[in-house]
């Protein structure tokens, strides 16, 4: 396969994967009767599965002892394996709760989250444009504070949450299909025994009766885990990092459309203004990171 289709096809995959994560509010929405607790562990169990069988077949039994036998990895591993299940946990929680719409605004929040986070742990310095972008955000988020007397912090917690897995994440060098997997391993037995003993108490799914569609869903879950990270990591080897760090916009976009559009979430003109704030800081982020990777990209072939 040449450059040229080997990028449109990543191209593809990451619009696929990123919209897919953008219409999971809706498929949580169809196991809402299911404990967010219960989702969360047949989420881990079903994905686990799934993953563990899909690096057998890519690089055999050897897979969990070569990526453990990295610097730092087991530890590293574990703890961003926590940090994903209260993401997951929370996530799952405030779609089915009704805050759809908060949910996506902590996803729009994390990108400037980020570089907040590189300042303060890998030292990187921003650039001017940059420290006013995260400033709109911040300005976003204190109007979002002060029109509802509270912090939006389900936004916040996804935010750094998930930010903070993200630096954990980039600190331990390992594929990112083989770190879900060791992740995974490490939550499998503790979200199985979560699942078995809500099925024996009445709070899970498949005993809970809710009936085959819903116990089909909560397989499918694991799946729909799984399959929008490979499909990420296969994209970002085939595409430049500036373009899928533009196209990662789409998630959080559909989730707000899917909250306001579809479950109806209150949105009035108060809100809007620190949605625009934090928009603004996007675009101005999102503008000087395209602007400085196209001069590289010159530089270069100079």
């Amino acid at each position: 396969m040449n450059d040229a289709a080997s990028m449109r096809n990543g191209l593809w995959i990451a619009a696929a994967s990123f919209v897919l994560w953008g219409l999971m509010p809706l498929y949580w929405h169809l196991l809402k009767a299911v404990p967010s607790l219960q989702i969360v562990a047949h989420r881990v169990v079903w994905s686990a599965l799934l993953v563990g069988a899909w690096l057998l077949w890519k690089q055999g039994r050897g897979w969990l002892r070569a990526t453990l036998a990295k610097p730092r990895a087991a530890w590293m591993l574990g703890l961003s394996g926590v940090l994903i299940a209260f993401n997951w946990g929370l996530y799952i929680w405030a779609v089915n709760a009704g805050h759809v719409i908060e949910t996506s605004l902590g996803y729009f929040i994390n990108p400037l989250l980020n570089v907040v986070i590189g300042v303060a742990f890998l030292r990187e310095r921003l650039t001017r444009l940059q420290w006013i972008a995260v400033a709109f955000a911040l300005v976003g988020v204190a109007w979002l504070t002060w029109q509802y007397g509270r912090p939006p912090w389900i936004a916040l917690a996804l935010a750094l949450s998930f930010g903070i897995y993200g630096l954990v994440r980039k600190l331990v060098a390992v594929d990112a299909v083989a770190g879900l997997g060791v992740e995974s391993a490490y939550l499998f037995l503790p979200a199985l025994a979560l699942m078995l003993w809500g099925e024996t108490h009445g709070a899970g799914g498949f005993l809970g009766g809710w009936g085959l569609a819903m116990d089909v869903l909560l397989v499918i879950a694991g799946a729909l885990t799984a399959l929008p990270l490979i499909g990420f990591a296969y994209a970002v080897r085939r595409v430049p990092l500036s373009v899928v760090g533009l196209m990662q916009y789409i998630a959080p976009t559909l989730q707000f459309l899917i909250g306001v559009l579809i479950l109806r979430e209150p949105f009035d003109s108060a809100r809007l203004v620190g949605f625009v704030f934090i928009w603004c800081g996007l675009l101005l982020f999102a503008g000087e990171g395209l602007w400085r990777s196209r001069r590289q990209i010159a530089a270069s072939a100079a």
